[in-house]
């Protein structure tokens, strides 16, 4: 465990990989992730947790399907927006962005179940910053 501030843009400038989180932290039993993210992600679910996004750079748009149908939500930088457990999802920005998540440790970047994954997708836990 990291124990001085974590400056949030140095971190982001360690790694140029798309789709594929880095942890920054851990919060009981919970990692803070940070991504940098273009393009579309794959349609998936998270059967048992919700799923936090905060864009700290950039725009996200969260593609969402549920019992009432498919909806999308735009979030600018500086929004959060919490997806529901279950719910189907696909984040995607065309433009690039970069993000902060809060997941329980050892969740899945592609969920429970998931569309087939594109080879640009990092499928993973969540990497150590380095």
């Amino acid at each position: 465990m990291n124990d001085q501030p974590i400056d949030l843009r140095t971190a982001l400038g360690r790694f140029e990989d798309l789709w594929s989180p880095r942890i920054v932290a851990h919060v009981n039993d919970y990692d803070v992730r940070i991504a940098k993210v273009a393009g579309d992600h794959v349609w998936h679910a998270h059967e048992d947790t919700d799923e936090f996004f905060l864009v700290l750079d950039g725009e996200l748009t969260i593609a969402l399907r549920d019992d009432e149908g498919e909806r999308s939500v735009t979030l600018p930088q500086g929004s959060v927006f919490v997806v529901p457990r279950g719910t189907e999802h696909r984040p995607s920005s065309p433009a690039g962005a970069s993000i902060l998540m809060f997941e329980p440790t050892g969740t899945s970047s592609v969920g429970d179940r998931h569309d087939e994954i594109p080879g640009h997708v990092d499928v993973t836990t969540g990497h150590a910053l380095r």
